[in-house]
């Protein structure tokens, strides 16, 4: 055994005091001990080893709050805050506040004798139709993986670990276990790794995550829990991961090969089942001892600091909690419309509040990430409590399901006849999306539709509540004059509603996902949810915004987008120099000037996008390249600064397996949503060492064109096939007397001859030249330029 089992350390993590104990500890075990740990005690603990001091660690779901099982199984948890479910707290766009939210988590685990937090979850938005989309951030990776970081971070601050999840390309819910998410390596990478990438890699070494969760899912026909380039090549390799890798419940396919490929702990526990495979591995050569040896100290690591920071007999206020959980709402509530300035409410507005979801909210998700809250709010309630019993009225209007009836409808309408202003609460139940299920469509149940056209048909100073998980349809969308997205807004959503509707809060939160028109329009219709245990990912880089944009498509609202009480005005982009490279020294810098033009203090989201004006691949129209929040009293305005990197402007290409950047004009566009972008400033991207895919026997004639001293080969190449003469320069007298169809019908064939020759593989060229260019040159030639 080597001196140390487990890999580098990055400089500045948590873990590197404790790898020297682990190694030991380790050495100290039995083969029988070590499979052991690699498997855990029941649900929700790991096991630990009495004999050498080793205790347990208590691990506890909480994306958007600590969901402590007491016991095994899923049911029955201790109370403790539901904050907003992962969309709203996207919606905020607040990475500060993303923070906040995670050290609150790490509060009450430190209560409740948890060591990790198993969340965030960080897929992405493929579809609105996943069933676990409540508990995704967004459907770009950027934002993504910023707010994954800052949760993460502030979980990990007090003491608790987390496990990001579910690592990889996990995004339907059908038959979840059983289907391979087949990818491209440029999507997997651009699209569904990013987040991961920007909340390990690019975090720093003392903020990331101490685990990270492996999917359920096969990922181009391997699962992902056994998925060595993922667990190992990628996330440890090339990103410089030092935690422990732990598979979703019940994730684990073969137990041996999960453990080489990195896999450190099977959850829940299998009891002798899978420990005794590791054991026979181990004996009959299968397995190397010191892969397990690593394996195994990976995890205690992690086991010594958890303990090391742990700290008994925490407690947490319950109540700063709740006020949290509401200003986290309130901020990611998004006002999606807002005609004719029907909110805010006025004082002294007679309101009438429609519908089951005023008094009954759906407030959270179901499944895995299901809180007992230590109380929740009303949204009728608290309406009362800030404008008074006498000036609100209410009215079912439909049942919990969504349900209703023309009496239900009549009565609700009879209500609204004698108020100013009716607010009708609409949304999603439970039945209709969640863990274990993919929805069957995006729409609203019947009876909100109904409810809602009624009321509209009656009422000319409408608002309409959501409180949903993901995008929904609205084919009432233009009769209705106001329209707030409340989300899954956690256990004090009912006041944060309130208080945006009353203008106590300005709204200031951002769309983090697309809200379609309809189910057709959206980027995997109808290949969504992949059948026969494949789900093929046809469409590509063109999730999300990057679909609508390049489709030249018009969503109902677009990624980005959110109102406000006030206005803000853009007015300057301004960029450090006019040509960057890339390869030197320092970043871009961006800055964007913005003024609150409107008469009330507000918040808003400072959004910049980069686009690549000439790609030579394609590209999506505009990429989320960093984002902003900042706060303006009316009048003011400020200047936000972005720094950009090589990564902004850089495509993974597949024939380097690795990103690269294609020098060119980048246009910088700036603004409130992705389709409100009113600067854009150009910048001239160089790069000293611009790095091309070799030269190989599969490369086409047309590759040597941007080689330095390629053009000499490439000339070689046309001359061999015959099409040297393409080359030469035509004396405009021969030609003199050409018809123009004669010349036309030249013009056309030569183009046909140059792409044909210019496309074609080198390994056919010395079959098309007759000899005349071998396999010996075609080979000396690959070996010049590097193949």
């Amino acid at each position: 055994m080597t001196n140390s089992t487990t890999p580098s350390t990055p400089e500045g993590s948590p873990l590197a005091a404790f790898r020297d104990q682990a190694d030991a500890l380790v050495a100290q075990m039995s083969v029988e001990e070590q499979a052991l740990l690699l498997s855990g005690d029941g649900w929700w603990q790991t096991h630990g080893i009495e004999r050498l001091g080793l205790a347990p660690m208590v691990v506890s779901d909480g994306p958007h709050g600590l969901r402590k099982v007491v016991g095994a199984g899923l049911e029955g948890s201790v109370p403790a805050t539901c904050f907003p479910t992962a969309p709203g707290l996207a919606a905020t766009w607040n990475t500060v506040l993303a923070r906040e939210v995670g050290m609150a988590l790490g509060r009450e685990a430190q209560a409740s004798g948890v060591h990790i937090v198993l969340g965030p979850g960080i897929n992405m938005k493929r579809s609105p139709l996943g069933g676990r989309n409540f508990e995704y951030f967004s459907e770009d990776p950027v934002l993504a993986g910023r707010m994954a970081a800052a949760y993460i971070d502030g979980v990990q601050s007090e003491g608790v670990g987390t496990s990001l999840k579910h690592f990889a390309v996990n995004n339907q819910e059908f038959e979840r276990m059983a289907t391979s998410s087949d990818v491209d390596e440029r999507t997997l990478h651009e699209v569904y790794l990013q987040a991961f990438e920007i909340a390990i890699a690019q975090a720093p070494a003392g903020s990331r995550p101490w685990s990270v969760m492996s999917a359920y899912n096969l990922v181009n026909g391997v699962h992902a829990s056994e998925h060595h380039a993922l667990l190992t090549g990628i996330l440890r390799e090339r990103w410089g991961f030092d935690g422990f890798v732990v598979s979703d419940w019940g994730g684990i396919h073969d137990r041996v090969q999960a453990v080489i490929a990195g896999n450190n702990l099977e959850m829940p526990g299998s009891g002798a089942h899978n420990r005794q495979k590791i054991i026979d591995a181990v004996r009959s050569g299968g397995l190397d001892p010191a892969v397990l040896a690593r394996v195994t100290a990976e995890l205690v690591a992690v086991v010594l600091l958890a303990h090391a920071r742990h700290r008994p007999g925490s407690t947490f206020d319950a109540e700063a909690h709740h006020a949290l959980s509401r200003r986290v709402g309130a901020e990611g509530i998004v006002l999606l419309k807002n005609d004719g300035d029907v909110l805010p409410l006025a004082a002294g507005t007679r309101v009438a509040v429609v519908g089951d979801f005023a008094k009954a909210p759906r407030y959270q998700g179901a499944g895995s990430s299901q809180v007992n809250p230590t109380r929740v709010a009303y949204p009728h309630d608290e309406l009362v409590a800030l404008l008074g019993a006498d000036q609100v009225t209410w009215a079912r209007g439909c049942d919990g399901e969504g349900v209703t009836s023309d009496d239900l409808v009549a009565e609700a309408v009879a209500v609204a006849q004698a108020a100013e202003v009716v607010l009708v609460f609409a949304g999603l139940p439970d039945s209709y999306e969640s863990e274990g299920f993919d929805r069957r469509d995006i729409d609203l149940p019947p009876g909100h539709n109904r409810l809602i056209e009624a009321l509209a048909a009656d009422h000319s100073q409408l608002v309409v509540v959501l409180m949903n998980g993901s995008a929904v349809a609205m084919p009432w969308v233009d009769r209705v004059p106001a329209i707030v997205e409340g989300w899954l807004g956690g256990q004090a959503g009912g006041g944060a509603i309130a208080d945006v509707l009353t203008g106590r809060v300005n709204p200031s939160g951002k769309l983090s996902e697309t809200f379609p028109v309809s189910l057709q329009q959206t980027p995997a219709y109808p290949a969504f949810p992949g059948r026969d245990g494949q789900a093929w990912y046809g469409e590509g880089l063109f999730i999300g915004y990057r679909h609508y944009d390049k489709r030249g498509l018009q969503p109902l609202f677009p990624f980005g987008h959110g109102l406000s009480y006030t206005r803000f005005d853009y007015t300057a982009i301004r960029t450090s120099a006019p040509t960057h490279d890339v390869d030197g020294e320092g970043m871009l810098a961006v800055e964007v000037t913005l003024r609150n033009s409107g008469a009330c203090p507000g918040q808003e989201v400072v959004q910049l996008y980069v686009r690549e004006r000439a790609p030579k691949v394609v590209r999506p129209e505009r990429e989320l390249r960093a984002f902003a929040k900042v706060r303006l009293a009316p009048g003011e305005a400020t200047t936000v600064r972005f720094e950009l990197g090589q990564r902004d402007f850089a495509h993974y290409d597949i024939g380097l397996h690795d990103w690269a950047v294609h020098p060119g004009t980048f246009d910088l566009q700036a603004g409130g949503s992705s389709r409100d972008l009113p600067l854009s400033a150009e910048v001239e991207i160089t790069a000293r060492r611009v790095r091309r895919q070799p030269i190989t026997r599969r490369s086409l004639v047309q590759d040597f064109l941007d080689r330095p001293g390629g053009q000499d080969a490439y000339a070689e190449m046309l001359h061999a096939l015959g099409f040297g003469g393409l080359l030469e320069p035509v004396e405009e007298a021969a030609l003199a007397h050409w018809s123009p169809e004669q010349l036309a019908a030249k013009r056309k064939g030569d183009s046909a001859a140059l792409a044909f020759a210019n496309e074609m593989p080198l390994y056919k060229i010395p079959a098309m030249s007759g000899g005349l260019c071998g396999d010996v040159r075609i080979d000396e030639l690959v070996r010049a330029f590097g193949g």
